[in-house]
C-alpha cells in the first residue's frame, strides 16, 4: 500500500506558540496572515493537512505550502514576499528635505504655514506625492491646537489633590465638581430653521435676536454622573451661596462634601468662607489656574451646549431655562460618570514632554 512521502513533524517553541496565537486572534492584521497562523497552529496540534484544509475551506496544496514555508523560515516565512514594482522616482533625500522644510520654515509669501500646493511648488514634487508624504509622516501644517500652561505656584499640589479625589474618593463623602456657565444668552434665530432632510443638513440663520442672559450653576457628582443645576440672573457670591445651600439640602447629613471649583473670586469671597466655616462637613478643593480641563463639570457644559443650546432658538430667558431643566431631567435618568484615568504623575510627564517641545523650538 502506497503511503506517500512522510511529512516532517511541526514543533513550536513557547515563544512561537504565543506569537502565532496572538496573530491568529488579531483583528487588525491582514486576514491572510491570521489564516496562515491558524494553519500552523492546527498542524502543530497534530491535525493532518487534509483535515485543516477542510475545516478552513482551503485546498490541501495551500495548507501544505504554508506548512513547508514555516518549517523552512519559521514565523518570518508566513509574511508575503516583496514583489517587484516601479522604481522610486523621489529619493529619500528629497523627501527628507520636504519634511524638514515644512516643519522648520515658513513660506516666503508671508503665509504662516505650508499648504500641499505651496510645498509642492517649493520642492518640485507633485501635489499628490506631497499629500501622500504628509499623511505618511503625520505632518499637518494646516492644523493647530491651542494650549495654556498654568502659572499657579501650587500647580503640583492642587493637581495631586484633585486627581486623588477622582481616583481615590474618600469614604462616606460626596465629591462634586462645581462651576458656573455665565452669560448664557437666550438667542432667537431671525428666520425659521430649515429641517434636516435626505441629502442636506439642518439650516439655521447666522443672525439672531438677544432676549437676555442667565448663569447656569451646575454640580456634577463624579461617582454617579448625576447633575444638580440652577439658573440665576447674576453671577455673584450671593448666587453661589444660594446654590451651596441648595446642595446642602440635597445631600444626606451623614456625608461629607468635597467641592472641586476653579479660582474665580466668587468662590473665595469672605461670606462664602464664613458660610463654609459654619458647615464643617464642606471641603473646598481648588484646581490650578488655567486648568479648567481638570474640572469634570466642564465636560458636562460642553455636552449640554452641543446637545441643547447651540442649535436651538429661544424667545426668552424663561424658555431657555425651561429647555435646560427638561434636558437635565432626562440626562440624569440615563447618565453615566465620566471615566477619569489620568494620574497626577502621568499629567506631569505629559507636561514635561510639552515644555521640552516648546523650549526645543529655539524661541
Amino acid at each position: 500500500m502506497l503511503k506517500g512521502r512522510p511529512k516532517l513533524e511541526l514543533m513550536l517553541s513557547e515563544a512561537e506558540s504565543a506569537q502565532l496565537s496572538s496573530i491568529a486572534r488579531s483583528r487588525s492584521m491582514a486576514a491572510a496572515l491570521t489564516q496562515r497562523a491558524q494553519i500552523v497552529l492546527s498542524c502543530a496540534a497534530g491535525e493532518s493537512n487534509h483535515a485543516v484544509a477542510q475545516r478552513l475551506s482551503l485546498t490541501d496544496a495551500t495548507v501544505g505550502k504554508w506548512r513547508r514555508r514555516f518549517l523552512r523560515y519559521r514565523i518570518q516565512g508566513l509574511y508575503d514576499e516583496l514583489r517587484p514594482g516601479r522604481p522610486r522616482l523621489i529619493s529619500e533625500e528629497r523627501v527628507a528635505r520636504l519634511i524638514r522644510k515644512t516643519l522648520q520654515s515658513q513660506p516666503r509669501d508671508g503665509s504662516t504655514h505650508w499648504s500641499v500646493r505651496s510645498a509642492a511648488r517649493a520642492s518640485g514634487i507633485s501635489k499628490s506625492s506631497v499629500q501622500r508624504y504628509f499623511e505618511l509622516f503625520g505632518v499637518q501644517p494646516h492644523r493647530s491646537e491651542s494650549f495654556k500652561l498654568s502659572t499657579d505656584p501650587f500647580f503640583i499640589e492642587k493637581l495631586r489633590d484633585v486627581a486623588g479625589l477622582y481616583l481615590n474618593p474618600p469614604e462616606n463623602a460626596l465629591v462634586l465638581s462645581v462651576d458656573e456657565k455665565s452669560q448664557c444668552q437666550a438667542l432667537e434665530r431671525t428666520q425659521p430653521m430649515l429641517p434636516l432632510g435626505l441629502g442636506y443638513v439642518e439650516g439655521i440663520t447666522h443672525d439672531y435676536k438677544r432676549h437676555g442672559t442667565t448663569t447656569l450653576f451646575a454640580a456634577l457628582d463624579v461617582a454617579s454622573g448625576t447633575v444638580l443645576t440652577d439658573c440665576k440672573p447674576r453671577h455673584r457670591h450671593q448666587e453661589f451661596l444660594a446654590f451651596l445651600r441648595r446642595i446642602e439640602k440635597s445631600v444626606p447629613a451623614k456625608l461629607d462634601i468635597h467641592l472641586i471649583v476653579d479660582n474665580y473670586s466668587t468662590h473665595k469671597h469672605a461670606r462664602v468662607k464664613a458660610w463654609l466655616a459654619r458647615h464643617p462637613r464642606w471641603h473646598l478643593h481648588f484646581i490650578p489656574t488655567y486648568s479648567s480641563w481638570l474640572n469634570q463639570v466642564e465636560r458636562f457644559f460642553g455636552h449640554i451646549t452641543e446637545k441643547a443650546i447651540r442649535r436651538s432658538s429661544f424667545r426668552s430667558v424663561k424658555e431657555w431655562v425651561a429647555k435646560i431643566d427638561h434636558f437635565v431631567t432626562h440626562y440624569n435618568k440615563h447618565c453615566q460618570p465620566f471615566l477619569w484615568t489620568a494620574t497626577a504623575d502621568s499629567v506631569l510627564e505629559k507636561l514635561e514632554r510639552l515644555t521640552s517641545r516648546i523650549t526645543g523650538t529655539g524661541h
